[in-house]
């Protein structure tokens, strides 16, 4: 899971942020009458390497990992790297390089106990200009940031504003498969209708080494990682207004993935789950099996937003206690997508007893989330 983006600021940002700007001229098709995203429907045939690339023809694609490091003297930090690709809507058609039809987008932050909040930057431009997201395979960059597959191995490197990684996520315990493909077939519904759905993979228990600056240091670090590729042109229900998802690896070898999506008062529009056991079994969760309850929450300073960030997990016949490291884990990406969303690692507790590592994710609580 991730956030989506705002139509109403990727037009203002058309306007005022994307560097080499260029007015779209008028004779340009422009407008929704000409945008029309591929839709996400049943049944889908999904093949590797290539759907690890961009699909150009739906609105809206992320290529997102989270996971937990440790340096050699046994400092933990979290981290999170995230691509987002989005189809305007604008220039569809246009010839001009400075068309903005396609608009990227990157997140990373780090989740530091010591300092109690999270180090973040992010990244937007349109595509073109040395930035790109290619189809046929995983090869994302924007400006200096970059996330590649290569024999099976992600690497991705972001030299950003307080901090610096450079990772390289592999893949590595078996039986769990490569990749996961979500709901059924890689089709994962969102909502009651048919097209409330995206295409949704996952590469849970990817070992992780690399190097981390902070403050001016770098150091070594290894750990585990979560990666999502999710592609959709109708991700929310018309009375879904955010979501709560937790991607889980677990010290046995096993993986968990779940969500809620929420209306309006705390309702519930959608839900669903994975469960992938030590020994390979796959389990699917529908609507009813997958539920969080709130335990304790946190109201931001900054924005007011109050975030619940400690939940229960109850999926199939099992129960999660889900704990933050820590509560200032908000991530307020106005200059990018416009969105402030939580983005927290966590510890997956059962019976009290830690049992996985994972990243809680929560959107819509300090406004409605639209596309």
């Amino acid at each position: 899971m991730k956030l989506p983006i705002s139509r109403f600021f990727i037009s203002l940002l058309l306007l005022l942020v994307i560097p080499n700007a260029a007015p779209v001229l008028a004779s340009e098709p422009i407008g929704r009458a000409t945008f029309r995203p591929t839709p996400v429907t049943p049944n889908p045939s999904l093949t590797f390497p290539r759907d690890h690339g961009a699909h150009p023809a739906i609105r809206t694609e992320w290529w997102y990992a989270t996971g937990h490091l440790q340096t050699a003297s046994g400092k933990p930090f979290g981290f999170q790297v995230t691509f987002f690709r989005s189809r305007t809507g604008v220039g569809e058609g246009s010839p001009s390089k400075f068309a903005p039809s396609q608009i990227l987008f990157a997140h990373a932050a780090i989740a530091d106990p010591e300092l109690g909040k999270l180090r973040h930057d992010e990244r937007i431009a349109r595509a073109g200009f040395g930035n790109f997201a290619k189809t046929g395979a995983m090869d994302v960059k924007l400006e200096q940031w970059t996330m590649q597959m290569s024999d099976n191995l992600i690497h991705t490197k972001i030299p950003a504003k307080d901090f610096t990684l450079d990772l390289k996520l592999g893949l590595t315990k078996p039986p769990l498969p490569r990749p996961l493909l979500q709901g059924e077939s890689g089709y994962s519904r969102k909502g009651p209708a048919s097209t409330d759905a995206s295409y949704y993979l996952s590469l849970p228990q990817l070992a992780v080494s690399g190097d981390v600056m902070v403050n001016g240091k770098t150091e070594a670090v290894t750990g585990v990682a979560w990666f999502d590729h999710e592609w959709s042109s109708d991700y929310l229900a018309s009375d879904a207004v955010g979501w709560d998802w937790l991607g889980a690896n677990f010290a046995d070898g096993g993986a968990m993935m779940a969500f809620q999506m929420r209306g309006k008062n705390g309702s519930l529009v959608w839900a669903s789950g994975t469960r992938v056991f030590a020994g390979g079994q796959i389990v699917k969760y529908g609507r009813d099996a997958v539920r969080f309850t709130t335990i304790n929450t946190w109201k931001s300073p900054r924005t007011g937003a109050t975030w619940p960030v400690s939940q229960t997990l109850s999926i199939g016949d099992e129960m999660f206690a889900l704990k933050p490291w820590f509560n200032d884990q908000e991530l307020d990406s106005s200059r990018s997508t416009g969105i402030i969303y939580w983005e927290g690692a966590a510890d997956v507790l059962r019976e009290n007893k830690p049992v996985a590592k994972g990243y809680l994710e929560l959107t819509g609580y300090a406004k409605p989330i639209k596309f």
